[in-house]
């Protein structure tokens, strides 16, 4: 029986501009990176957010809404301005959704549409 998702991997063709991404400008917490191997791993709760190298993956995210990432945060009015003044691309500014919570959308270097998301208190 499959009872969690322990993972999720994100293929590129430029792994440096993804790690980087990732690590400096999002600050995600790195559990490993393997250079020689093409690999990095980022340690989020009991979650592994991965970004690889693949030699089938050319070029941008081609169906960049086909998987969405939501990355948990706790003020996300906070991060949105910190990533704005690094020159992220936002396509959705922080909105409240009728739940109650607070979620906003941006892009990573390949194209790749993430959301952050703060649930509400």
């Amino acid at each position: 029986m499959i009872n969690e998702i322990v993972g999720i991997t994100l293929w590129t063709a430029d792994l440096d501009r993804l790690f980087r991404f990732y690590r400096d400008t999002l600050r995600l917490p790195l559990h490993s990176f393997h250079e020689d191997e093409g690999f990095a791993a980022f340690q989020l709760g009991n979650l592994r957010f991965n970004v690889g190298r693949h030699s089938e993956i050319h070029g941008g995210s081609l169906d960049p809404l086909r998987v969405m990432p939501h990355l948990g945060v706790d003020d996300i009015h906070a991060e949105y301005a910190r990533l704005i003044g690094e020159g992220v691309e936002f396509i959705r500014h922080p909105e409240r959704e009728h739940w109650g919570g607070w979620v906003a959308t941006l892009k990573d270097p390949d194209g790749n549409v993430l959301q952050l998301l703060q649930f509400p208190e």
